[in-house]
């Protein structure tokens, strides 16, 4: 079984002068999963994004790239060829040539968010961010995955002020990338980070059934010691973790969509809309239609 194979999922924003003003904007924001021999970049792109990476590009705004599994390679005019693991982000900057690319035999998951203004200007002029230290090794973390996955529902949903919003969760990203980045020595432990990319996985892939031992095997480790690790880490056995984070996928599409409950019962991948029910109520103590109802979307 293949893991993390959600597919290519970006938004390119259109910006405003209002927007300009509040001294931060994004451009683009997304994932993309690059499976192992597989063409890199996806042509998908407009054409001002779009690169040979034998050749590089010169960007005009800012990225954050974060890769969340896989490996390869990056190099810019201040970096010299470097490899890249997941775990790491790379910082781009305007106006400066850079290549990045995924090894043909690993592929990587990379998610990314471009991004200009005048405040963000103003932070690396006091050298918070350098590219003389473009590759910043923060980790595999859920939390920062969940924020990239943000900012893509909230730039695909384009409602008002959605620029603010993104400008907001771009300040979080880099305030936790700073941070983690410099506070390596508790987080890089490898338990820790076993945990943290068992979580990213099961993130990734909620609209599947997965096998945990599976899991456990892909990461290197025995599953009696994943189980226990991972409660004493996260309060969950690992089959709870996966089942609370498809009730809470089931409570946002509940809440934010209006998905008819046997759709959403199947993009959660549950054997029947019965089992559904029953596994809903069971832990919530009322049915979708009734949650629903009491938050607004009924």
């Amino acid at each position: 079984m293949r893991f993390n194979d959600l597919g290519i999922d970006f938004k390119y924003l259109l910006v405003n002068e209002k927007d300009k003003g509040f001294g931060l904007t994004v451009n683009t924001v997304g994932f993309q999963p690059i499976a192992p021999n597989t063409l890199y970049p996806s042509t998908d792109h407009p054409k001002s994004y779009y690169f040979s990476p034998n050749k590089g590009r010169v960007l005009s705004e800012y990225q954050f790239v974060y890769i969340s599994k896989g490996k390869g390679i990056f190099a810019s005019e201040t970096t010299r060829k470097t490899s890249i693991r997941k775990g790491q982000v790379m910082v781009l900057f305007p106006g400066q040539w850079h290549s990045y690319q995924p090894l043909k035999e690993t592929g990587w998951n990379e998610y990314y968010i471009g991004f200009e203004g005048s405040i963000i200007d103003a932070v690396i002029e006091k050298n918070f961010l350098s590219t003389q230290n473009q590759i910043l090794d923060v980790g595999t973390n859920e939390e920062l995955v969940n924020l990239f996955s943000t900012a893509i529902k909230i730039a695909k949903e384009d409602k008002k002020s959605a620029q603010q919003y993104l400008a907001g969760i771009v300040f979080h990203i880099l305030g936790m990338i700073l941070s983690l980045s410099q506070n390596r020595s508790y987080d890089a432990r490898e338990s820790t980070q076993v945990i943290e990319r068992a979580k990213i996985i099961m993130g990734e892939n909620i609209h599947k059934e997965i096998d945990i031992k599976e899991i456990a095997s892909k990461l290197g480790t025995s599953y009696s010691w994943f189980r226990k690790f991972f409660k004493e880490y996260t309060g969950y056995a690992p089959a709870q973790y996966f089942q609370e984070l498809k009730l809470r996928k089931a409570k946002v599409l509940l809440t934010e969509t209006n998905l008819p409950i046997k759709e959403i019962a199947y993009e959660l991948n549950f054997s029947s809309i019965e089992y559904f029910l029953s596994f809903f109520k069971q832990r919530v103590k009322i049915t979708p239609s009734e949650y629903r109802k009491v938050n607004g979307n009924g």
